[in-house]
């Protein structure tokens, strides 16, 4: 054996009491309780928890920095316990719908991340289908659009049509396709009218991209879904009226999912509002009185699985702006895990079997990357996440990830990250980052995803 790490080994069946995991050759060889094999390189965690790697599902690396953002997004993913981003397409400065682009990208992975990175890519009104194939190709894990467009080149909107010619080039392949969910025309309409009153805040925010815009993209999304028998995925819903959509058109036999965000968990714009302001904006808003109803949609089992949208943007953007001005999105690749967890048992459910199933088991089948992530068995990439439980207090401004701010700055969680390791290598030992930077790999998709016999 390589190493053995000792611990609380959280494994899909339980815990492990007094376990230990053996890797050789970057795999998991063995796994079990009291004595452990003989190797000298043993770790012992003691009574701390054993975790997969974590598995984010939506980032967004280099949105601000281009594809350098690789080398502090990746650093901060490991101090967060994560092992594998999904990032997402729509990139600083062109959205990633071409094979050349995507060779860069994985270049860039190549030579600038810490920690492994699977890849979404799109199609463009100026691309359409040309590239779907090559795309596919080349390893891509899904596919993402948007109904609302951000920016003309970056993050254009993809119009019906287009969106139904792609769910039908896609139909039977296992291969998700996301949506960014807003309603083009009512949050135009919606902002102006808010603009018009003076109305301004994050609660002016919210109600000028209301639920209703939601909805409806969600809804006429998952219907062409439907229609074609596509896996039709929401990126992010933030109210429980988004899930039972989802449920809705699963109960009639379609191929959807829907995602959800750690931050619609953690803030509601009524109590945490005045504090926070435009720290807190993120597209769909983070609505008021939210909180209880995505924990019926999760307990329905409604919700894939659980991401941090985590977003490159540096400070600057949110601040001595109107809220309408205000860019959207905030950091969340360190806060993913102690802020779910602490989440959950706030709420008296099993945050430690939460956490492995919708921050690491769910992702990883969602994403085709099980053969590999997602879980501690034999076989698969020794790829772990160690939490200490106790009481810690988040300080934005030791992140790595090259912002130092964050909406959950000085809060308290439950557990910290401790310790991460990535295939079998220490990578994360509570103060600093073990790995250089090129030590991370470029995923594609393998295997069977959610819908397998679909």
């Amino acid at each position: 054996m390589d190493s053995v790490i000792k611990g609380q080994i959280v494994t899909p069946d339980g815990i492990l009491e007094n376990g230990w995991v053996a890797v050789h050759d970057q795999k998991i060889a063995a796994l079990g309780t009291g004595p452990a094999p003989h190797c000298e390189a043993t770790t012992d965690y003691g009574d701390r928890l054993v975790l997969p790697g974590i598995i984010d599902g939506q980032t967004h690396a280099t949105n601000s920095a281009g594809l350098s953002g690789f080398v502090p997004a990746t650093a901060s993913a490991l101090a967060g316990g994560v092992t594998t981003i999904v990032d997402m397409p729509y990139d600083t400065p062109l959205p990633l719908d071409r094979p050349e682009r995507l060779n860069a990208k994985i270049a860039a992975i190549a030579a600038h991340a810490h920690c492994d990175v699977a890849l979404y890519g799109t199609v463009t009104a100026e691309s359409g289908l040309d590239h779907v194939e090559s795309l596919i190709e080349g390893g891509i894990c899904a596919f993402k659009i948007s109904s609302f467009e951000s920016s003309p080149v970056r993050f254009p909107r993809i119009d019906e049509a287009l969106t139904l010619d792609l769910l039908e080039k896609l139909a039977g392949r296992d291969l998700p396709l996301g949506l960014h969910n807003e309603d083009q025309e009512i949050v135009r309409a919606r902002t102006a009218k808010s603009q018009a009153t003076g109305r301004d805040g994050i609660g002016a925010h919210s109600d000028s991209r209301p639920l209703a815009a939601e909805l409806a993209a969600t809804g006429q999304f998952l219907a062409i879904g439907q229609a074609t028998g596509a896996h039709a995925h929401i990126v992010h819903i933030s109210h429980e009226e988004g899930f039972a959509q989802v449920g809705a058109f699963a109960g009639i036999g379609a191929a959807v999912t829907g995602e959800l965000c750690v931050h619609y968990l953690c803030f509601d714009p009524e109590r945490d509002g005045t504090a926070l302001g435009a720290r807190m904006k993120v597209n769909p808003p983070i609505r008021p009185n939210a909180i209880d109803g995505l924990w019926r949609a999760l307990e329905r089992g409604e919700i894939a699985f659980v991401s941090s949208d985590h977003a490159s943007w540096p400070i600057d953007n949110k601040l001595g702006v109107s809220i309408y001005a205000a860019g959207a999105g905030i950091p969340g690749l360190e806060t993913l895990v102690p802020a779910f967890f602490t989440a959950a048992q706030a709420r008296g459910q099993d945050a430690v079997r939460l956490t492995a199933e919708y921050l690491a088991a769910r992702p990883a089948r969602f994403f085709g990357l099980s053969e590999r992530k997602g879980m501690l068995a034999v076989g698969l990439d020794a790829d772990l996440c160690i939490l200490e439980q106790g009481d810690f207090t988040w300080d934005a401004a030791q992140a790595h990830d090259g912002l130092n701010w964050s909406p959950f700055d000085g809060r308290r969680f439950g557990v910290r990250i401790s310790a991460t390791w990535l295939r079998g290598q220490p990578a994360w030992n509570g103060s600093e980052i073990l790995l250089a930077q090129g030590n991370g790999q470029y995923l594609r998709r393998q295997g069977r995803g959610w819908f397998p016999t679909h």
